[in-house]
């Protein structure tokens, strides 16, 4: 399944995000949780340049908390701080925070050497398409400030939003990158939301999305969908069990797979199937 998305706009994104780097004192890098190795631009290093960074692993209520603390701990190795976040509850934002104080330090120092007293932290806020940067910064700001949806691309433009904390974050579209290393990356990416549904062929994404969830959350699909005997079952085998089982027939007696295929990936997005990371750092 080789899926690629990366339309005109996220060229000028990227470009634009490079120029106001200038004014950025720390990058805040949001990851989704559940895929923080597909849902990191490999272009970042590029893209920050030396700014310091701190990474927030969002929608963490999403993701297995065992695999979260795993990749804590290889960010950590890498000498880069992760603290597990929820945009919607606000978990993790005050860790973040503190963080960002303390690498933004020195230049406010600098600054205030210079007379500049009391100016505040300007913090970049970047990430892939529909990570959730701009909840994200609508939390921190305690206002929508920032435009939000659940599809990628809503943000195009980068924005300005002042937080009452001496702290100004700017919003910045989401950004992927030309080509996807590997068809994973392609799905994982899909499957939490991270590309736009119309391009995608629905039914074979959630194939591929029960392969994955079978080999480590086979219990998880059970429980959920209240269905039996599913070791010996394909994908699509599996898909059609499930749709039997919620109902969704067409005329003939048939499952209708497309739908059935919807609700799969819908509810998976939504943790209604459980705590799931398609990722591990050893794997």
């Amino acid at each position: 399944m080789i899926i690629q998305w990366y339309p005109g706009h996220m060229v000028k994104a990227k470009k634009e995000i490079k120029e106001n780097l200038k004014l950025i004192d720390v990058v805040i890098e949001l990851l989704d949780a559940r895929i923080p190795s597909s849902s990191q631009n490999p272009d970042i290093k590029e893209i920050v340049e030396n700014k310091p960074r701190i990474i927030a692993l969002n929608k963490a209520d999403l993701a297995s908390e065992v695999a979260t603390r795993k990749w804590i701990d290889y960010f950590k190795k890498q000498k880069i701080t992760a603290v597990p976040v929820d945009s919607i509850t606000g978990r993790g934002l005050k860790e973040i925070e503190s963080v960002v104080r303390e690498l933004a330090k020195d230049k406010l120092e600098k600054s205030a050497e210079k007379g500049r007293i009391g100016r505040p932290i300007r913090i970049a806020i970047i990430g892939i398409p529909n990570v959730g940067k701009s909840a994200y910064i609508n939390k921190v700001a305690g206002r929508s400030a920032a435009i939000t949806g659940n599809k990628p691309g809503v943000t195009k433009r980068n924005q300005w939003v002042k937080s009452g904390q001496g702290i100004e974050l700017m919003d910045t579209p989401g950004v992927l990158w030309p080509k996807f290393e590997s068809e994973e990356a392609g799905v994982n990416l899909a499957a939490t939301g991270a590309i736009r549904s119309e391009i995608l062929d629905v039914a074979e994404l959630a194939i591929k999305l029960i392969d994955i969830l079978k080999k480590s959350y086979e219990k998880n699909l059970i429980e959920r969908f209240k269905i039996q005997d599913i070791q010996d079952m394909n994908g699509e085998d599996i898909i059609r069990k499930i749709g039997l089982k919620r109902g969704c027939i067409i005329s003939g007696g048939e499952i209708d797979i497309e739908r059935t295929a919807n609700l799969i990936i819908e509810e998976f997005r939504s943790g209604k199937i459980g705590r799931i990371s398609l990722e591990e750092p050893e794997k």
